[in-house]
Formats: structure tokens, C-alpha cells, sequence
């Protein structure tokens, strides 16, 4: 069953696919395996794909060109921009300064549309707001590439209340693309409410809180790529987390499901306005991810997990702390 992104959005899958880690975001990629991914995502009418141009500088983009080739119209193109690169260890890249320039948006789509082999993207999202550039003026130079037809929605980002209300007095807003998970609930208290309330669907990365949930690891040592330097996933933190992980899995047992998929049918059953995007480069993977769209969570399941893990229970934030300052502006 569809659900639509916003009032008057389009229907997508409720379960996307999150395309970062087909590009080196958590260590070893194969460009193969993932367009295999890709294109069975697309049969599986799960087309929601997610990228964004500063994914190891376009790789990511350039992926999805050549896995969409010839079945663009099956495709939903979920596009971020804004985000400035710079060089990163091991000669991968790091994030660098956010952008909301009217001329660097204009610009960057562009180069997108190019690298996805298109015409049109789909949803065209701010991925971080510039504190230097006035909101309205980069939705204002978003709405002209809808007028041209470029692109067909607008999303933000990891936005905050005051700037998803300023966005949404210039153009309509089609979602909001924020991190939301058992960990990661602080948009419950403002966000949420205002989205809502202005008609804007709510596409949530990281269910899995980037894999934390699974209840795959069980030292901080068997993070061995760039997750190692989230708090979350280090040192105490670590072990406190996982005891409530170790509890999700017991519970996820008795369900006859995988604690992937508690996770993902959790933050599911907060709204029908809701989508999910987990990320994943294999099959495998994609195929157990959309089998969460099944499990059907009771009153008692949501109550049992509420009392596992309760709104801030959570050791560690979600970014470094370098990186936790371009967050919900």
C-alpha cells in the first residue's frame, strides 16, 4: 500500500532505498552488486531512491543513471544538494561547508540531471540550511526549477521548526528528510507538530540507526569504517546501547521477525505520513527491509517497546560533535 508524501504529494512505497553506502559511506562498495540492488528494488515497485550530489562526488548519482537506464518512469528520484565536500582520509571525502546560494542550486541540478541521465527529478531536497543565506531565497530558486519543470517537489532537511514555516510561505513543501528512529525521536516535540500541521510527509533516514539496530555488532571493534567515529557507537555508549538492542532482538523473536524489521515497521506505525528509507547494498538486505512493511505491531508491541527503549534513552549523539551544529537550523 502507497502512502503520499504530504497532502497533495505523490504516492510512493512506504520503504525506499537509502543509496549513500553504494558509494564507500560504510567501507567496501561494488558499483555491480549495488545497480543489481538498484534495478530489484525497482521490479519490487519500492523505487523511492535516494542520493544526493555530494556522494562521493557524483559516483552515487552516476550509479543510479546506469541502473535506471531504460526504466526511468519506474524510478522515484529523491535528489540532496547543498552539502560542500572536501578531501577526506584515506582519499575519500569529508563533508565541508553547507550552501544554499540560489546560483549554486541552480547549478548543481544541472550537473545531477546530467549524471542521473534525466530530465526531471522527482523530490529536490536542501539537505542542510545555510545560516547565511535567508531560507526563502533558496526555496525561491527552487520554485523556478519547478516552474521549468527540473524538478517536481521540494524537500528540506534536517530542518528546524522556524525554517520548515519560513520555506513553506514561498513554495509548498513536499517532505521533510530528517533522521528518525528508536534513537533518534527528538522531532516529536517540534517538528513533527509542524509538519503536520503545514501538510509536509516525513521521509526518515536511518531507521536502523546506520545499523546500530540490527543487533549485528557486539564490540565497538566490529565498526571498522567511518561509523567508528559516532559517539554512539564508541566506547560506554556502546555497551549501554546495546543492552536495549540485546531486548529489541529478544522481542523481534517473538514477533517472527528480524530487529531490522521491528525497527522499521516501529517507525512505520508513528504515521501514516511517514516513509522510511533504510539503506543497504545488497539484495539480501533490500528484500528483508521491505518485508517490514508486514509486520504488524500491536498496541502491546508499541508499549513493550516504549518501555525497551523510551524517547531519550539513547547513549551518544547521532553525529560527531563537529557535525552536530549544521543540524536543525
Amino acid at each position: 500500500m502507497k502512502r503520499q508524501l504530504g497532502k497533495k504529494g505523490p504516492l510512493v512505497a512506504p520503504i525506499g532505498l537509502g543509496c549513500m553506502g553504494m558509494s564507500g559511506a560504510y567501507g567496501q562498495f561494488d558499483d555491480k552488486q549495488s545497480i543489481a540492488t538498484i534495478e530489484r528494488a525497482l521490479e519490487l515497485e519500492h523505487s523511492f531512491l535516494d542520493t544526493a550530489d555530494y556522494y562521493l562526488t557524483g559516483h552515487n548519482e552516476t550509479l543510479i543513471g546506469q541502473a535506471i537506464k531504460g526504466k526511468r518512469e519506474k524510478a522515484f528520484l529523491s535528489v540532496k544538494t547543498g552539502q560542500l565536500v572536501g578531501p577526506g582520509p584515506n582519499g575519500g571525502t569529508a563533508p565541508g561547508p553547507v550552501t544554499g546560494r540560489p546560483e549554486y542550486i541552480r547549478n548543481a541540478v544541472m550537473y545531477s540531471l546530467q549524471r542521473l541521465k534525466t530530465d526531471y527529478i522527482d523530490l529536490y531536497t536542501l539537505a542542510r540550511i545555510d545560516p547565511d543565506v535567508p531560507i526563502e531565497e533558496t526555496i525561491g530558486a527552487m520554485a523556478d526549477l519547478v516552474q521549468k519543470g527540473v524538478i517536481l517537489n521540494i524537500g528540506l532537511s534536517e530542518a528546524s521548526a522556524e525554517s520548515i514555516r519560513k520555506a513553506a510561505t514561498v513554495h509548498p513543501i513536499t517532505a521533510l528528510q530528517i533522521e528518525y528512529s528508536l534513537w533518534s525521536r527528538d522531532i516529536e516535540e517540534k517538528v513533527l507538530p509542524t509538519i503536520r500541521e503545514l501538510g509536509i510527509g516525513l521521509v526518515a533516514y536511518a531507521p536502523l540507526s546506520r545499523g546500530f539496530l540490527t543487533g549485528e555488532y557486539q564490540k565497538p571493534e566490529d565498526i571498522k569504517d567511518s561509523r567508528a567515529f559516532i559517539p554512539r557507537f564508541q566506547g560506554e555508549n556502546f555497551y549501554k546501547n546495546l543492552e536495549m538492542v540485546e531486548k529489541i532482538k529478544s522481542l523481534a523473536n517473538e514477533k517472527g521477525c528480524t530487529p531490522s524489521q521491528l525497527a522499521i515497521a516501529w517507525v512505520l506505525a508513528q504515521g501514516e505520513d511517514i516513509i522510511t528509507i533504510p539503506g543497504t547494498k545488497q539484495i539480501k538486505n533490500l528484500e528483508l527491509n521491505i518485508a517490514a512493511e508486514k509486520v504488524n505491531l500491536t498496541t502491546e508491541d508499541l508499549q513493550s517497546i516504549e518501555a525497551i527503549m523510551p524517547l531519550g534513552s539513547v547513549s551518544g549523539t547521532r553525529y560527531p560533535e563537529k557535525f552536530m551544529s549544521t543540524l536543525n537550523r
